[in-house]
This record gives structure tokens, sequence and C-alpha cells, in this order.
């Protein structure tokens, strides 16, 4: 039996536009994740692509041929974003760009008024990259992240192999080649890419829903104005820190962070300076610290550091660190960044108690206070 490409690629038009419909109303509309609104888009392009191909064999083919090229690669692009907004990470403007670029000139150039394959081969590596990126990024989540995460990325995988196989034969046999033609044509890869598009679909809520959760999860663990953690978060994280001991042999240190003088900035220059000041303390903490330490705004402008493994000496470092940043931050109308003064209490395998540790390190913040402010005071284990 001959597969009608026509018919086919008319269903999946239909299918991708009912399935975006779908996915949006259901999915989008409700999460409005990231990942969610990528996924529509990828539909949308896979649409347009396929509806520009049923012009092929008509006066417009020279160019709906080119374009439809063009739009199936920015659906494996955003496929590839898509996935990459599970991670937190923005997508990268090269391949969202470069690669339909890429694949428009090729087809452009390859006479498509006359070949109904004009660029294909720049056409099919550029969807195996992008989807197979895709099925990369899927599987760097972490293995926690959702029940399908292992499922989508062995299917975007699976289709990356495909498209390497289109690829591999149409160079060396041609479109019109019979293993191309029966295996990785245009018919076939329709059919394939229909089901997929079924069964993958409805997976995608599920890693949607999980976003947006984990999104809403973050937004409840940090400060709304610095964007540390919030006090209550970095309790419970420094007490389950504190409690693994496989973790730098469970010494290190805790760092109390008030800044100086912080009223006269906010009486003289008023509370957007004061926001600003605090802002760019938090700036010069994550300029400075690890990404295993912990940060987080205590309560107005004092902040608190647990370091696991750091010495007095490396807890002294870092402070100076924070403070030469936070020195550095321009400014203007006259405004200076405030000095800051630090506590610093030390923790090994016994210790256990988090509020002693908070205790010690008060007490040394205390006495650098006492001491003349904008220095840093390691604190006396005895108290």
């Amino acid at each position: 039996m001959v597969l009608d490409t026509a018919t086919l690629r008319v269903a999946f038009g239909v299918m991708a536009l009912v399935l975006g419909l779908l996915f949006y109303f259901s999915s989008y509309r409700t999460t409005r994740s990231p990942y969610s609104g990528w996924w529509c888009l990828a539909l949308v392009f896979f649409l347009s692509g396929s509806a520009a191909f049923l012009l092929n064999g008509t006066p417009h083919q020279w160019w709906a041929n080119t374009l439809g090229n063009g739009l199936l690669v920015h659906g494996g692009v955003a496929v590839w974003a898509g996935a990459c907004s599970l991670r937190d990470l923005r997508p990268r403007r090269w391949p969202f760009t470069g690669l339909p670029v890429v694949t428009l000139v090729a087809s452009a150039v390859d006479h498509p008024g006359t070949n109904t394959w004009a660029g294909g081969a720049v056409f099919l590596a550029a969807m195996c990259l992008s989807i197979g990126f895709a099925s990369r990024e899927l599987w760097r989540l972490e293995p926690g992240y959702s029940r399908v995460r292992v499922p989508m990325a062995a299917a975007a995988a699976a289709m990356s192999v495909f498209y390497f196989g289109r690829l591999v034969y149409f160079l060396l046999e041609g479109p019109d080649g019979p293993t191309f033609v029966t295996f990785f044509g245009s018919a076939v890869t329709t059919l394939v890419t229909m089901v997929l598009l079924v069964v993958v679909s409805f997976s995608m809520a599920a890693l949607s829903t999980e976003q947006q959760t984990r999104a809403l999860r973050m937004v409840a663990t940090l400060d709304d104005l610095t964007g540390l953690l919030n006090r209550k978060a970095f309790l419970d994280l420094a007490s389950e820190l504190l409690n693994d001991r496989a973790l730098a042999q469970g010494t290190g240190a805790l760092i109390l962070a008030d800044l100086d003088h912080f009223k006269e900035v906010n009486d003289t220059h008023g509370h957007a300076a004061g926001d600003l000041a605090l802002q760019a303390f938090a700036g010069a903490c994550r300029d400075t610290v690890r990404t295993t330490d912990l940060v987080g705004r205590y309560g107005g402008e004092e902040f608190v550091l647990l370091i696991p493994g750091a010495t007095a000496g490396l807890a002294e470092e870092i402070a100076e660190e924070i403070s030469r940043h936070l020195a550095q931050v321009p400014t203007s109308g006259g405004l200076q960044m405030p000095t800051v003064s630090y506590g610093v209490a030390l923790y090994d395998a016994g210790t256990s108690d988090l509020e002693d540790l908070f205790a010690s390190a008060d007490r040394a913040l205390y006495a650098a206070k006492s001491l003349g402010r904008n220095r840093t005071v390691l604190s006396d284990p005895q108290g």
C-alpha cells in the first residue's frame, strides 16, 4: 500500500492544530509554564511548515517549499528551547535563528521551484541536531524531576536517530533511493511524527505542571527584594546541610552580616536607596560564594551565609571579598554603599544545634559592631 503524502500532511496539520488548541487551553492557560509555551509554539511551526508543503507542484512551490523547511526547523528548535526551560536555561539565540536561516538559505539556492528536496541535507541535519539537543536537555534533568522525563527523553532521542537515518540514506541514495523512500520518505516521516506527537503531547502536560509547581515553590523560598533565600528557607536548608556529615566532613562556617548605619542610608537618601544597597549586597554575595553555599536574608539589613568546609581564614576572605564587591557598585546622587560588619561561627562534626551556631555568630557580630564596625570577628567557641 502506498501512503498518500498529501493526505497524511493534511491529517498531520489537523492533528497539530487540535493538539495545539488542546494543549494551549488545558495546559498553558492554567500553568503559564515556559515549557508549555514553547511546545505550543513548536506545534504552530510544525503545522505551518506541513501546510506549506501542500503547495508542492504548484507555481508557489519555489517559496512554499523553502519556507516549509525553515518553519519545521523552527519547530525543532522550539522543542529544544522548551527542554532548556525545564532547567531554567535561556534558549540561545544562534540556534533559534541560525539553524532556520541556514536551512532557508540552503533551500533557496537549491532550485526549490523544481526540486521538492531543495536543501534536503541541511534540513535533515538541522532537525536531527535540534531534536537531539532537546533529548540531551531532558536527560540532564535531575532524576526525580518527573516520571515522564525518561520516556520523553527517549522519544526525542529516537526521533533524532530517525532523522539521522534519513540524512545518511539521503546522502547515500538520494530522495528517490529505495531504502530512503521505504523507510525514511516524507509519507513515513509524517506518519511517525503524527504518532509521536499524539503520545508525547499528553506527557508534555505533566512536565509543564511540574515546571510551574517548582517555580511556585522557588518563589515561596526566595526573598522578594534580594532574590536570596528567605529566613525560613535558609533555616530549613541549613539544618539539613548541618546534619549532612558526608559534606565537607561536617565542618564549615556560619557568617552573619549586617550593613553598617543602614538607617542613615534610608533617612538620607530614601528607601529606594536602601533597597538598592540591599540588592547590591545580595549581588556581591552571589558574585563571591560557590553554588554549594547558602545565602539568605535573615531580616532587615541582616544576612546570613553558610559555607561548608570553610576555615576561619577562608570565612574572613569571603567576607572581605563581599565587601570589596559591594564597594565597587556604582552609585549616584551622593549615595555611598554602606560598609558591612561580619560575625563568624565555625562548626564541626560535633555541632548539631543550629540555634547555638547562630548565637555564636551573633555574639561575634555584636563584637564587630562594638569594635567600630566594618570588620570581621570570629566567635569564641566557649561563648
